[in-house]
Formats: C-alpha cells, sequence, structure tokens
C-alpha cells in the first residue's frame, strides 16, 4: 500500500512539474513581442545581458526581431531574423519599422499604385476604342438613316402623283361618259323621232 502512495505521490509531482514547465513556456510564449532594430546602426548581439558575454554576431539596422520580454542591465533577450535567440541594448530596440521597411513598403505601394495605373489606362483605351467603334457604327446608322429618308419621301411623292394621275383619269373617263351621255340623249330622240314620222307616212 505504501509503495501504491509512493507511486501516486511521483506521479503527482511529475504531472504538476510538466504542467508547470508547460505555463512557463506559455507565459515566455504570450510576452513575445515584434520589434525592430533602430536605423543606421550595426551592434553586437550577446550571448547574455552585457559586454562581458561572448558576442554571437552583428545585427543590421531595421532587422525585424521578435522580442521575449526578459530584460537585466540594459540588456534585452531577443530573436533575430535568423531565429537566434540573443541580447542586445535594449536602447537600440523600437517598436517603429525602420525605414528599410518603410520603403520596401512604399516601393511595394508605388508598384501596385502603378500597376493599377496600367490597368485603368488599358480600360479606359478599351473604352476609347469602343466609343470610337459606337461612333462609327451611328455615323454609319445615320447615313442609312437618311438614304431611308429619302427613299420614303420618294416613295410618298411617287404614290402621290399616282394618286393624282388617278384622279386625272377618273376626271377624264366621268367627262368622257358625260358627254357620251349628252350626245346620246340629243341623238338618240331625234333618231327615234324620224323613224317614228316614217312609219306613220307609210301608215
Amino acid at each position: 500500500m505504501k509503495n501504491v502512495v509512493r507511486i501516486l505521490t511521483c506521479l503527482f509531482i511529475s504531472l504538476s512539474a510538466t504542467v508547470l514547465v508547460q505555463a512557463e513556456e506559455l507565459e515566455s510564449i504570450e510576452t513575445v513581442q515584434s520589434g525592430f532594430i533602430s536605423d543606421d546602426l550595426t551592434i553586437f548581439m550577446h550571448a547574455g545581458p552585457g559586454t562581458n558575454y561572448r558576442i554571437l554576431g552583428t545585427i543590421i539596422a531595421g532587422t525585424q526581431i521578435q522580442v521575449t520580454g526578459n530584460s537585466d542591465k540594459g540588456y534585452s533577450e531577443i530573436i533575430d531574423d535568423k531565429n537566434r535567440t540573443t541580447w542586445v541594448e535594449s536602447k537600440y530596440i523600437t517598436d517603429k519599422p525602420g525605414l528599410r521597411f518603410v520603403v520596401a513598403e512604399l516601393n511595394e505601394k508605388i508598384t501596385s499604385g502603378q500597376e493599377f495605373s496600367s490597368q485603368l489606362d488599358g480600360e479606359v483605351n478599351a473604352l476609347k476604342a469602343t466609343i470610337v467603334d459606337l461612333e462609327t457604327q451611328n455615323a454609319t446608322l445615320t447615313k442609312e438613316t437618311a438614304q431611308l429618308e429619302r427613299t420614303l419621301n420618294n416613295t410618298q411623292s411617287k404614290l402621290k402623283d399616282q394618286d393624282t394621275n388617278i384622279q386625272k383619269q377618273w376626271f377624264y373617263m366621268g367627262a368622257m361618259v358625260l358627254g357620251i351621255g349628252l350626245l346620246l340623249g340629243l341623238i338618240l330622240p331625234k333618231l327615234f323621232g324620224r323613224r317614228k314620222s316614217s312609219l306613220d307616212s307609210w301608215q
């Protein structure tokens, strides 16, 4: 029974230690912040917080780093752009990006702006070409409309002339019929009158 209690106690201590270690790692992860090295500098990186620690190399101004949150004696622990954990003087760390990053960002924006401008120029040129095409079509349609109007006017004029001619023909035919009727009206009675008188004389 005592052995079981000892085993359980050891397991509890191990689990507690593991949880504490994980909690410390989480705290260290949460405290890591983004930062930059000040411009116009190339500074030494040390193995610890001070010049008495071994130099691990140099870091260029404007380099983006991760600040772990650990600091001592005017030095701060950082993780550089090559994923190395080292120490640099705290006064050289800033939360603002260096000129290198600002210039790169501005150049990217300028490039994007130029690309967008080129795209707009292409769209404007396409619209201009469309406008020219529409103007050409409009001019063609205007010419065709004018020609159709002339044809319509000519047709209407011909129809009017035909109506006038038909009216004239009907008038002439009516006059002829009237003239013939008058002549017949004058001649027939005389003819019938003569025949009648001749028949009377024969009798």
